[in-house]
């Protein structure tokens, strides 16, 4: 099982607890897309309440965005994995974002390119403040990479709060999605959250809805 360090920060910032959160979805219907950026230097000011997407290229990622969004290209889709090569921002309202993290382990990327979207993802994730919760997509037919692994767990090592993501679980049976959500969970820390999720049918959607009510109702308060 995957340990991660710092389990009573971690505790505080997630609440696995799945409850409607009044205000939280019309906001992200309302979502705004806002800057794009290429390096450090770009960020935004480092001030209220941030939520991160990350995940492999072709995992679904820029498909759960638009779902959960109410918005049919809030975040591009593309047939073309790594399309993402930015840190991509989108506005809930003047305190709260959704972060857009390149899309990872397309091999087709240039040496030079993957180095500079790991390091940006890296510093992005250690020393942003406004960061309370790191969403990880992964697609449930190929989860737990040894990619994703590394960033659950470095996540996990600053106290963010974590939520796992089995994207396209529409294409598999009950059965099967069953078993890939247990083999999950059996190897992540029990505070972190694991769900199935389908942007075609909109399973899992009131689940990861409460998550991110969670995360930026108790942080702005």
């Amino acid at each position: 099982m995957l340990r991660i360090q710092n389990e009573p920060d971690i505790i505080a910032a997630i609440r696995l607890v799945c409850q409607p959160v009044s205000g939280i979805n019309s906001a992200l219907h309302r979502a705004v897309y806002l800057d794009s950026v290429h390096t450090l230097s770009q960020l935004l000011p480092d001030q209220g309440v941030e939520v991160a997407i990350a995940g492999r290229s072709n995992a679904g990622k820029s498909s759960l965005i638009n779902r959960m969004c109410r918005q049919n290209a809030l975040a591009r889709t593309s047939r073309t994995p790594g399309r993402t090569r930015q840190l991509v921002f989108f506005r809930l309202d003047e305190s709260r974002h959704l972060v857009d993290l390149p899309g990872y382990g397309y091999a087709k990327v240039s040496g030079d390119l993957k180095k500079h979207w790991h390091g940006l993802i890296q510093a992005y994730l250690d020393q942003r403040e406004s960061l309370v919760g790191l969403v990880v997509v992964m697609d449930i037919r190929h989860p737990m990479k040894a990619q994703d692994i590394e960033l659950i767990e470095w996540a996990g090592q600053r106290g963010l709060g974590l939520h796992l993501v089995l994207t396209k679980a529409d294409k598999l049976g009950r059965g099967k999605q069953k078993e890939q959500l247990i083999k999950v969970r059996k190897m992540v820390h029990e505070v972190v959250g694991v769900q199935t999720f389908s942007a075609t049918s909109g399973q899992g959607l009131d689940e990861l809805y409460s998550i991110m009510g969670n995360w930026f109702t108790a942080s702005a308060g």
